[in-house]
């Protein structure tokens, strides 16, 4: 077969293909934080009460899990588990305050700065679902097991919310060991 023969081989034979193409280039990803808003980060209180919340958070949400399950599963221990997800609704209307004051404190934005957008946007439906378990709670209104039915959904987006800003939290980290690696290379080049 002649190297023009088939136009599904054409150039292959010849590498022409690899001769022509653009070289690939690793895409750069945007850097999570500003040199400034990684300043104002690392001097506002807010960042430590959110570091604190977060742990202190994730523990109430673990025990209420725990309650939940077990009231949905025997019937049983229903004044437990309403009062847990009211603990857990509670922490989590904190959390969402302070950590709203961090965001305008480092982004200069309430809510959905670029870099936070996604967080909050499945932070706001987790809110929802753990409001609509209080009007439920509060009103008297749809069954036990429905009720426990709208906390637990709250749960389920509130790991997918815990992993979204854990993954976060693991780029900001990896962004600064390549900045220091950065200014590590560049140190080592102007000696």
């Amino acid at each position: 077969m002649s190297e023009g023969g088939s136009p599904a081989l054409r150039g292959f034979e010849t590498g022409s293909v690899l001769r022509h193409s653009a070289p690939i280039t690793p895409r750069k990803v945007p850097a999570l934080y500003t040199p400034e808003e990684q300043r104002r980060r690392d001097a506002t209180p807010w960042t430590l009460v959110q570091g604190l919340l977060a742990p202190f958070q994730f523990a109430v949400f673990l025990v209420s899990l725990v309650l939940v399950v077990r009231c949905l599963t025997t019937g049983e221990g229903t004044f437990a588990a309403d009062v847990s997800v009211i603990a857990k609704t509670l922490t989590l209307y904190t959390i969402m305050i302070t950590g709203s004051i961090w965001e305008k404190v480092v982004f200069g934005k309430w809510l959905f700065a670029p870099a936070f957008f996604w967080e909050d946007v499945v932070s706001m439906l987790v809110i929802a679902l753990h409001t609509a378990y209080l009007v439920m709670l509060l009103g008297k209104l749809g069954t036990v097991e429905a009720r426990m039915a709208v906390a637990l959904a709250g749960y389920v987006i509130y790991v997918v919310n815990a992993a979204q800003f854990l993954l976060k939290l693991r780029a900001a980290r990896l962004q600064a060991q390549a900045d220091a690696l950065d200014n590590q290379t560049l140190a080592g080049a102007g000696a």
